[in-house]
């Protein structure tokens, strides 16, 4: 089933990345949860990948995107949470396989290693593939 909304947050780092990527998701036709953060304001990036994993927990089908400056901190925020499967993408291919082949929930991205057409791609990527399960759904089930 295709997830309806898209949960998005950045640190500083990112936002003018994920403000970049909002009118995508829209064009997808998902509907945007933006939890922040919402200046290039210096801000603590696990604060907004919890923020996300919060409102994901009520948000049984949504998919989320994280970004920060290197992608790697909310991607290792984001992981403590039991119920997100975090993936630090870098491209197109990357996010897919991320979906196809671990189900990822949520897409990170490094908005100062990435630059915009190569993220806009991952994340279209990323939000119209679907998980394969078959021989990935034991592995996946083995994360937790």
């Amino acid at each position: 089933m295709k997830p309806h909304t898209v949960v998005i947050a950045s640190d500083h780092a990112g936002f003018a990345l994920k403000e970049a990527l909002k009118a995508d998701i829209a064009a997808l036709g998902f509907a945007i949860d933006d939890v922040g953060t919402h200046s290039e304001q210096s801000v603590d990036y696990p604060d907004f990948a919890d923020a996300a994993a919060e409102k994901m927990k009520t948000k049984n089908d949504a998919l989320g995107v994280l970004i920060c400056g290197s992608g790697i901190g909310i991607s290792i925020a984001a992981n403590r949470h039991k119920h997100l499967r975090a993936a630090l993408c870098h491209d197109g291919l990357s996010a897919s396989l991320s979906r196809r082949h671990n189900d990822a929930n949520v897409l990170c991205i490094g908005a100062r290693l990435t630059g915009i057409d190569v993220a806009k791609d991952a994340l279209k990527q990323f939000l119209t593939t679907e998980f394969e399960g078959g021989r990935h759904q034991k592995r996946v089930e083995k994360l937790g």
